[in-house]
């Protein structure tokens, strides 16, 4: 088995993509882990802001996430109608551009991307901040924690959505099952006691209170706790990953995922002031997040502790699975749009869209490491994206339902448009609340991408209508006037290497020039003496339309590619009408890193062939390879000549000191 087939997985043929596709089981860990994972962190960043209250913050967090709750409730059954009237995948770009026009397409998928990319890093800064709480010797390798979680959530997903899926499958159970255990046994607790239940054990203490409640301390725990919205658009965006019947399975992932992250906002806006849970600095020793004092306050640390926390950790941190499964998406749409590189587009092994699943890895690892791992820090720039997508997506949405009218069009409009109105209103609080905390690197960051989309989309289409691409039918193959080019070859030495080139250049025309430029301390007289003997007279033998021409062009200051592309440029003013193919031999080695013993001439000559930029110049690499005791099939000896025996090259002209023995003459350099 190949090496990668052992990381990746046997490479999986077009037909069996039903193999891949989901059910609800499947789909809540792939496309539902972020919405779920967010409890772990959106909560947390509201409690943050209220922190300067002390316990008298913990009053309002009800109220916060009740403004959530309700902000949630409008996004899913807006959600809902979105999978329903775009069964082919109806994430914000699709909706806004059908709906829309590009001009407001185009940012709907950057703010979609930005909130992916935000949201890997965010998720993983969250869940090893989870772990961090239970072995708080790990807090100096926060970052290198991050970025091994970042890889090896490439890897899986690079072996496919469902396997990747299947993974979390356990995990994720095991999550559920606990915080429903823990979110249980503390109303319990709750209700024995009156309302005033009385910690397991000691917790951390909460700060003094360093000031009065404000407008901008709660609007800011409120944009701070919508970033527990976010991921709820994926379903949506991936109803062609679910099996049949894809609608109503994508619906009943949706209700699951958003039932869940309901239960679990209520359960902590009731337990956290109920227990005097406040959140801490994630940079101060001996950090623990809201979910580690709450599992503490309510089961002790225990083994059960020890469980859940680390289900906690797994989910938290892999809750990036769901941007990893959606942002090579959304870049394949963009990339059938000519918005990205048409590579995006395409699915690689396992039937995933490889480019941009490395893509997402790479940028979301600079972040981390921009912001060393830490939550706090990334969280200001989240949510932007998330609700920016949202509201082109909701906008687009009520002017498809306005246009198609249809069976209870109203009810559907009225959905998409509270979803548009509560998510506009959010936004406009996130952007005033945490423009100064770092929201305006988002509000940079947005337009930047913008415009790179942009520019990609103007060149190729410079592209297209240079080549004509678009047009097929109007381009005819034009056969009048057809001449055989005139053909250069550089040679440094008479070898197999400069054989096998002189058999294919003549192949291509009568007119055959061989070039060898002469250094100092050479003597080019045995050259053309070979060339005669070994050139000249076996072509005059075998009938030779045209015979092949040695050039020496001598060249004082040991200059190699300045004589060589003069003589290109002297044989295109003869020859006006004709093409000029330069025919570059390459030695190719067995192992690829012999390679750098080879052929630096040969790609200085390819590099400033292309340099040119000229019509009428073909450039020809010719691949001549090097055979060795494990490579050769056969004794070299008995292998006819000019067959297979030939298979080696390096450039002609590069054929210097590291040329292999010729068979005739070497001409020492």
């Amino acid at each position: 088995m190949s090496f990668l087939n052992k990381v990746f997985g046997r490479a999986l043929a077009s037909w069996e993509e039903t193999k891949e596709e989901l059910n609800v089981i499947v789909g809540i860990p792939v496309l539902g882990l972020d919405a779920i994972a967010s409890t772990g962190y959106g909560p947390e960043a509201a409690l943050t802001v209220l922190m300067p209250l002390g316990a008298e913050g913990l009053r309002y967090l009800p109220g916060i996430l009740l403004a959530v709750l309700i902000q949630l409730i409008a996004l899913f059954l807006s959600y809902r109608q979105t999978a329903e009237a775009y069964p082919n995948g109806g994430g914000a770009y699709i909706v806004a551009k059908e709906n829309l026009g590009p001009r407001f397409a185009l940012p709907a998928a950057v703010a979609l991307l930005v909130d992916y990319l935000l949201n890997v890093a965010v998720a993983i800064a969250a869940g090893v901040g989870s772990i961090v709480s239970v072995f708080p010797m790990l807090h100096p390798f926060v970052l290198p924690l991050c970025l091994f979680v970042l890889f090896s959530l490439m890897i899986l997903n690079l072996r496919g959505i469902r396997e990747s899926g299947l993974m979390f499958v356990l995990p994720v159970g095991l999550f559920l099952l606990c915080m429903t255990i823990v979110f249980g046994w503390g109303l319990v607790q709750l209700w024995q006691s009156g309302g005033h239940p009385i910690p397991q054990m000691k917790l951390p203490p909460l700060p003094a209170s360093q000031g009065a409640v404000s407008a901008a301390i709660l609007l800011g725990g409120f944009a701070n706790g919508c970033t527990a919205m976010t991921g709820v658009e994926a379903v949506s965006n991936g109803v062609p990953l679910f099996r049949e019947p894809k609608v109503k399975n994508a619906h009943r992932t949706l209700t699951a995922i958003v039932v869940i992250l309901a239960c679990f906002l209520a359960g902590i806006a009731i337990l956290c002031p109920a227990f005097q849970i406040g959140a801490m600095n994630e940079r101060d020793p001996g950090y623990q997040s809201i979910l580690s004092q709450l599992v503490q306050a309510v089961a002790g640390r225990g083994a059960f502790y020890s469980v859940t926390l680390t289900a906690i950790f797994v989910v938290l941190t892999y809750s990036a699975q769901t941007s990893f499964t959606d942002f090579p998406r959304v870049c394949r749409l963009l990339a059938e749009d000519n918005y990205l590189p048409a590579a995006f587009a395409n699915r690689g092994r396992r039937l995933v869209y490889s480019h941009g699943i490395v893509f997402l890895t790479i940028a979301s690892a600079f972040l981390l490491i921009a912001f060393q791992g830490i939550t706090d820090l990334l969280i200001p720039l989240f949510a932007i994206g998330a609700l920016g997508a949202f509201l082109f997506s909701q906008v687009g949405m009520v002017k498809h339902w306005h246009r198609m009218r249809g069976k209870r069009f109203r009810l559907k409009l009225f959905f998409n448009l509270s979803g548009a109105v509560f998510t506009s209103v959010a936004l406009v609080v996130i952007l005033i609340a945490k423009f100064r905390e770092g929201a305006w690197i988002t509000l940079l960051a947005i337009p930047i991408l913008w415009s790179v989309l942009l520019r990609i989309r103007h060149h190729s289409d410079r592209i297209t209508k240079e080549v004509g691409s678009g047009s097929e039918r109007e381009l005819s193959l034009d056969t009048r006037s057809l001449k055989k080019p005139v053909v250069v070859v550089p040679i440094g030495a008479w070898d197999r290497v400069a054989e096998k080139a002189m058999r294919f250049a003549l192949l291509l025309s009568d007119e055959v020039h061989g070039v060898h430029i002469h250094l100092e301390n050479e003597d080019p007289s045995r050259l053309r003496e070979i060339w005669k003997e070994t050139v000249e007279t076996p072509a005059i033998l075998d009938g030779s339309r045209g015979l092949p021409k040695l050039h020496v062009i001598p060249s004082p200051y040991r200059l190699v590619y300045e004589p060589l592309l003069d003589f290109v440029e002297r044989i295109k003013r003869e020859s006006p009408d004709r093409f000029v193919a330069v025919v570059i031999p390459r030695l190719v080695e067995p192992h690829w890193y012999q390679s750098i013993l080879h052929n630096q001439y040969g790609r200085g000559l390819l590099a400033r062939l292309f340099q040119k930029r000229d019509d009428r110049t073909i450039i020809i690499d010719l691949p001549w390879y090097f055979e060795t005791d494990e490579t050769r099939d056969t004794p070299l000896d008995k292998k006819p000549k000019g067959g297979n025996r030939e298979k080696a090259l390096r450039s002609p002209m590069l054929a210097k000191k590291d040329a292999p023995p010729s068979p005739t003459v070497r001409i020492r350099r």
